[in-house]
């Protein structure tokens, strides 16, 4: 039996990886209990009402519905590409950039 090739583009590849890690990281911040941890270690936010949280998770479930914007992580794919699928630290910075716009339309 012949294995099969590859056939897409390695530009289409690296948009799938970067969709596949940008969703699992977003699916965390569905968690009420994930979020009120991440809003207190970095923002210090000790209290926040259950709107907020429901909006913050409305904001999170849009952002799983739109495409990978090419463009905020073009550097990301840039180095995808040039070091064969290793994603850098700086790669987290901007996925977490993109929920951080979610996190201050709600919070303050």
């Amino acid at each position: 039996m012949e294995a099969t090739k590859n056939t897409q583009p390695p530009e289409e590849t690296g948009v799938e990886l970067i969709r596949k890690m940008r969703d699992d990281l977003l699916k965390d911040f569905l968690d009420e209990r994930y979020i009120k941890e991440y809003l207190a270690l970095k923002y210090n936010v000790k209290e926040l009402s259950n709107i907020k949280i429901e909006f913050i998770k409305k904001g999170v479930k849009e952002l799983l519905l739109i495409p990978v914007d090419i463009l905020h992580y073009e550097s990301m794919l840039t180095t995808l590409r040039e070091s064969e699928g290793v994603v850098s630290v700086e790669g987290n910075q901007l996925f977490y950039a993109e929920i951080e716009k979610v996190l201050m339309r709600y919070l303050y």
